[in-house]
């Protein structure tokens, strides 16, 4: 029976005359948009618009409440922050909440859920749905077009300002998607702020709060995940033994067995024939026949706390960061590093990036060369593996700032600065280059178009002419192959970009679709880029055939591949290795790159990618052969991260996610 609202629901009343709101949009603390708000009696207009690295997005809003504050009407138009269009509504027809979003239409019988989540909408719904949350009995509530709301109170702290003081209550509301969001009220039930520990609309004049509200719902993040770890995380007393286990070997690419493998506290203790004997104070857990792998490597994260479990569960043991905001990435670390939450291993690069109006929030602005530069000693002096430079960086730097970071033992990737191209950087001395469009870019854009904006992704679409065996694509490979320059191709990430339509599941998400939370299966059925122009739909899907074909020519030439998503890891690496797939490996060649060939790639084959005595205990069981499928990799029974067991059919509950194997036997030593 679907719990819902009532016409006679109190509410705090809202106000009788206009009233305008204006809140900054603040990324990493800077200021890179507004929310303004327009609160009349009946209705509430919002005008949302916000840019970070060139992109975001821009959304008018018009909702009309009834006399108790609940919506009975909504408009949504505008674009995404990647550009596909919007054209939302929600309202009562005959009697019935109806809908349109970008999976299609919707009606709902008037006695279920009456609170409609739009999908496309301004962080004001998050405000809207709260004060109905707080008007209802145990602040929980059904919602369309699918899920539970809850809502959970927290701290209460006043924020001086230019309009006085504003004593304001942090509200935690969770269930309509993989992690929860916080909205603070103000005593009158007025949005005061959003906020996430990267991101915050803060209601202007109180800026100063940015900070200070960052740091809190990390906190609340950070309470979250200890007490999924205390639920989750399995350390035996003793050692630990998986009997009846096939083992991937990345050196052979084979796998064999089956073995038994024990390890003790966070190192492997050996890798046995199977069904030798158990010593005393063993644990044991029944592979049944399934398949060890080595834990993956996601080589394009921009890792975050919201994220770090859900790759441990995907079997990703260990991340290479490429970029982040360096203060909430130490905290993330050390949290990881004694246990307080579970998360994958952690390479950082060093984000530099050059200030103009278009500059990524994320990691280190500089102004002049000299900055740059002092900023990749900063780097250096603290141990980080590589730089990576980036959109708004004056290309003219880049040779000084190479040789800098070589002569101080880091490596060099990043984006093809604006302007310029990627045989200018081969020229420069990168090691890397990162996005395949970085590089394909160069061979369709005219010198004078800037890809400190959308045209980056959206001049894609000039690809399907573009004859790859023309002499400026054969030379810019040429370069690459002779130069031993490594690419890092982001495919899953472009193949969600040009291939992903509106009322369609994205291609990369349909092993996985029944398994999300509606919020998730929402987004996985949104186009990301505006397709609605004539020929711009074959235009796209022929970008991505002429990237897979580019990819695959470059595995061809012998030009090293790392495979890494930008979308955070977790559904989408595994997306991403059966894209590599596609670009000509071979099962067995895509989970020795994934492994090992990422360790030795980073330094790391010592002590990780394979699965041996002395190395750390990072792998991974699923019930099927990865070497013949593998699609078997999306089903995981059990992780193994640093000694430590997670059981994915745990974890995934507390992301609203249907697990996809059930946990292995244990049996537990006396």
């Amino acid at each position: 029976m679907f719990k819902h609202l009532l016409l006679a629901t109190v509410l705090i009343a809202a106000p009788a005359s206009a009233e305008m709101r204006e809140y900054r949009v603040l990324s990493g603390g800077n200021d890179v948009g507004h929310l303004n708000v327009d609160i009349e009696a009946d209705a509430v207009v919002i005008d949302y618009d916000f840019k970070n690295n060139g992109r975001g997005p821009t959304i008018a809003e018009t909702v009309a409440l009834d006399a108790s504050g609940l919506p009975t009407a909504w408009t949504v138009e505008g674009s995404t922050t990647f550009g596909s269009l919007v054209d939302e509504m929600f309202a009562w027809n005959d009697g019935n909440p109806n809908w349109r979003d970008a999976t299609g239409n919707g009606v709902a019988d008037a006695s279920a859920a009456q609170f409609y989540i739009p999908q496309s909408g301004s962080p004001w719904t998050l405000a809207l749905l709260a004060r109905a949350l707080l008007a209802d009995e145990d602040r929980s509530l059904d919602v369309l077009p699918g899920g539970t709301a809850t809502l959970t109170a927290h701290a209460t702290t006043t924020f001086d300002g230019p309009d006085g003081p504003v004593e304001a209550t942090t509200y935690e509301i969770a269930g309509l998607d993989l992690n929860p969001s916080y909205v603070m009220l103000d005593s009158d039930n007025v949005m005061f702020a959003v906020a996430s520990p990267r991101f915050a609309i803060i209601r202007a004049g109180y800026e100063a709060a940015d900070a200070q509200l960052r740091d809190y719902t990390q906190t609340l993040s950070t309470e979250r995940f200890v007490r999924i770890q205390a639920e989750s995380a399995r350390n035996f007393n003793g050692p630990v033994r998986v009997r009846n286990a096939y083992v991937f070997n990345p050196d052979t690419m084979t796998r064999e067995g089956p073995f038994d493998v024990v390890w003790h506290g966070e190192r492997i203790a050996g890798v046995q024939p199977n069904g030798s004997p158990v010593t005393e104070g063993e644990t044991v857990i029944d592979g049944a026949g399934g398949t060890l792998v080595p834990g993956m490597y996601e080589m394009h994260g921009h890792i975050s706390q919201n994220v770090a479990l859900l790759n441990i569960a995907a079997g990703v043991t260990s991340v290479r960061d490429m970029g982040n905001e360096n203060d909430v990435l130490d905290g993330l670390i050390a949290r990881i590093a004694d246990g307080t939450i579970a998360g994958p291993r952690i390479t950082r690069s060093g984000f530099i990036e050059g200030l103009s109006e278009f500059s990524s929030q994320t990691g280190e602005l500089v102004e002049t060369e000299g900055e740059a530069l002092d900023q990749v000693r900063w780097y250096a002096a603290r141990g980080f593996h590589q730089i990576k430079l980036y959109n708004s960086m004056t290309s003219e730097w880049a040779p000084r700032l190479v040789e800098e970071a070589h002569r101080l033992g880091m490596r060099v990737t990043g984006h093809v600065p604006a302007f310029s191209n990627a045989n200018a950087m081969i020229a420069a001395g990168f090691d890397e280059l990162t996005h395949i469009n970085q590089i394909m870019l160069g061979w369709v854009l005219e010198p004078d178009e800037d890809t400190r904006t959308l045209l980056r992704l959206t001049a894609l679409d000039r690809l399907p002419t573009l004859d790859l065996d023309s002499a400026p694509v054969q030379h810019t490979i040429g370069l690459m192959a002779e130069n031993n320059i490594v690419l890092d191709p982001t495919v899953a990430i472009h193949e969600a970009l040009l291939l992903s339509r509106n009322g369609e599941i994205s291609p990369g998400f349909v092993d996985v679709f029944d398994h999300m939370p509606i919020g998730q299966q929402r987004s996985l059925r949104q186009a990301w880029s505006d397709v609605s122009a004539e020929g711009a739909d074959e235009r796209y899907r022929g970008a991505f055939d002429q990237i897979m074909r580019t990819i695959a020519m470059m595995r061809e030439r012998g030009i090293f591949l790392v495979p890494g998503t930008d979308m955070g890891g977790s559904f989408a690496y595994h997306r991403e290795l059966e894209l590599f797939e596609r670009a000509g490996y071979t099962a067995p060649e895509v989970l020795r790159l994934a492994t090992l060939g990422m360790a030795e790639y980073l330094g790391q084959d010592e002590d990780l990618g394979s699965i041996e005595g002395g190395k750390y205990a990072d792998f991974f069981l699923v019930p099927g052969d990865p070497t013949t499928d593998l699609a078997a990799i999306k089903s995981i029974a059990m992780v193994v991260a640093n000694g430590t067991v997670y059981f994915p059919s745990d974890i995934y509950p507390h992301f609203g996610i249907r697990p996809f194997a059930e946990a292995p036997a244990v049996t537990v030593a006396d």
